[in-house]
């Protein structure tokens, strides 16, 4: 069931047709606007449940389904059991069944979202304490604005305006997941855009059909449902192109349990990244158009998607 939002305070429509200076948020009526958290590159944000908080969240558009939340903060809340959901990996060897629970009302930079289907799962340490993650189709009827250049979340109504593919890139969403076309010199990537992920991570099945300037080298231990297996990492000769954004021979990650590239937040937090979902389309910005992308400081950790039939896809998240 599609889920029945409010705003907390009336707005009017309108287009954005460009990044919002930080210094223009107080004067706009059609924005909604919180404090979003960078950390280890990941962006968090302030949520309430039911009147009651806040806590700290992660947003994270590689996640399917519009929320997740701990078993700790599901009990606390008392949050109704309202069925369950599968869990698996891309293997097919493994499963497992987790609770959904329902969230009344949750809050996000002045916005009521309201009957969250809210799948119970666990969530990684290594950032602080982190209670839930919020997906990218929990915004499906706003513009989402991750602003990691000054540090907002914005929720707007309106749409983006295609440019011919500069900075406006059309995008599909299978299981809630974007997926946009890189270029790794003159060969299109699918990627997933992925606030949760790691570094630029790469299938293994790729590698051979690529350019390397540093061979790979062992870098770190992935482990899934059902399997464990070894991560590597390589430096790319050619350069990346997103858009108008390039990243110059960087540094990537080899994953070989993981079917698709994926675009994750060593890159994106030198950005400000707008997705309008009505119309599949995201927009990158940000004072830098080259960026340098070194060793991903902490490993890919891997993570299942909840989804509403049969088995589905293994997501990254950090």
């Amino acid at each position: 069931m599609k889920n029945l939002l409010k705003l907390a305070v009336a707005c009017i429509v309108v287009t954005v047709p460009g990044p919002i200076p930080a210094q223009d948020l107080d004067t706009l009526t059609g924005v909604h606007s919180t404090a979003m958290e960078v950390t280890h590159g990941r962006p968090y944000v302030m949520v309430t449940i039911n009147g009651k908080g806040p806590f700290r969240f992660i947003v994270d558009t590689g996640t399917g389904g519009d929320a997740i939340i701990t078993t700790g903060l599901a009990q606390q809340l008392d949050l109704p059991v309202i069925g369950e959901t599968r869990l698996s990996d891309p293997t097919g060897q493994g499963g497992r069944n987790t609770p959904v629970r329902k969230i009344g009302t949750l809050r996000v930079a002045g916005v009521d979202f309201y009957a969250i289907k809210a799948v119970e799962h666990s969530l990684p340490a290594g950032d602080g304490d982190c209670q839930g993650m919020l997906g990218l189709t929990l915004f499906r009827d706003f513009l989402l604005t991750l602003d990691y250049v000054n540090g907002r979340l914005l929720l707007a109504e309106g749409e983006l305006t295609p440019d011919g593919e500069k900075s406006v890139l059309p995008f599909r969403m299978p299981d809630g997941v974007p997926i946009a076309r890189l270029k790794i010199g003159d060969r299109d990537v699918e990627a997933q855009i992925d606030s949760g992920g790691a570094g630029l991570s790469l299938p293994e099945r790729l590698i051979p059909q690529l350019r390397l300037s540093a061979q790979p080298t062992l870098f770190a231990k992935g482990e899934s449902l059902s399997t464990r297996f070894q991560i590597k990492v390589a430096r790319l000769a050619a350069n990346v192109r997103l858009g108008d954004i390039t990243l110059e021979q960087p540094w990537v990650e080899i994953n070989p349990a993981f079917p698709l590239a994926n675009f994750g937040c060593s890159p994106l937090q030198h950005l400000i990244v707008t997705f309008d979902q009505v119309n599949k389309l995201l927009r990158l910005d940000g004072p830098h158009k080259h960026i340098i992308l070194g060793v991903t400081p902490t490993p890919l950790r891997l993570t299942n998607q909840p989804g509403n039939r049969g088995d589905v896809a293994l997501v990254p998240i950090g």
